[in-house]
């Protein structure tokens, strides 16, 4: 849903921010964009991936910046306002003509439509960009919730950033409370930050008693 969510507001500012909010593609044409393999599978993947979106509710005490209001909103709203998937139906023209034609199941075209709330922040281009391809490289949920802070702080024109991992653990969000056992969590995903080229360097460092993650970010171009 991560990569799913990030490809429809794609679509969305490559559609050039539809008023209604709806973004259409097929699944077979998105499933191509991410490098999925096609088949039956992954069409049921993305169909259940789709449907839990529709289903996400995210909740926020000011902290979910809104562009229309212009300021930090409190209350809950949904990523997708709806989701519908039609099949499409074609004829198998490679069947000998002795037999009827027989309708084969394609996998069909999504409509998606994002919540207002997102969709005016797109607009507004208050967003950050993440590359695709280096999210998915990325094989740890950890390193991919932690890539998406950075290019937050990289937004900020931050180059490096520090904070403590008591935030941190709010931030990603993680079960672990004690600085080591963050720390032992944390340490593989800065490694693969690193051989990514998305972070320079990564690590921990003990200021009067507390304990903090700090981050020099990659220039755009590594």
């Amino acid at each position: 849903p991560h990569h799913l969510r990030a490809a429809i507001r794609i679509g969305f500012h490559d559609a050039e921010h539809p008023a209604d909010g709806a973004v259409s593609f097929t699944l077979h044409a998105f499933l191509r964009s991410i490098d999925r393999r096609v088949d039956g599978r992954t069409y049921d993947q993305l169909r259940s991936a789709l449907g839990r979106l529709e289903r996400t509710t995210l909740e926020s005490t000011n902290a979910y910046y809104s562009a229309s209001a212009g300021a930090v909103t409190t209350g809950q709203f949904a990523v997708l306002s709806s989701v519908s998937i039609q099949r499409r139906r074609i004829l198998d023209r490679e069947q000998l003509g002795l037999f009827a034609a027989v309708p084969a199941a394609e996998p069909g075209v999504a409509r998606v439509v994002l919540h207002p709330l997102l969709r005016e922040n797109i607009a507004a281009h208050h967003v950050v960009t993440l590359s695709l391809g280096r999210y998915l490289a990325l094989q740890s949920p950890v390193a991919r919730r932690l890539y998406r802070l950075l290019e937050i702080a990289r937004a900020n024109a931050l180059v490096t950033w520090r904070v403590s991992l008591e935030r941190l653990r709010e931030m990603l969000p993680l079960v672990q409370r004690y600085p080591s056992h963050l720390q032992r969590v944390l340490q593989p995903a800065h490694v693969m930050l690193m051989e990514a080229g998305l972070v320079r360097d990564a690590g921990f460092k003990q200021h009067r008693r507390e304990w903090h993650a700090e981050y020099i970010l990659a220039s755009r171009a590594e």
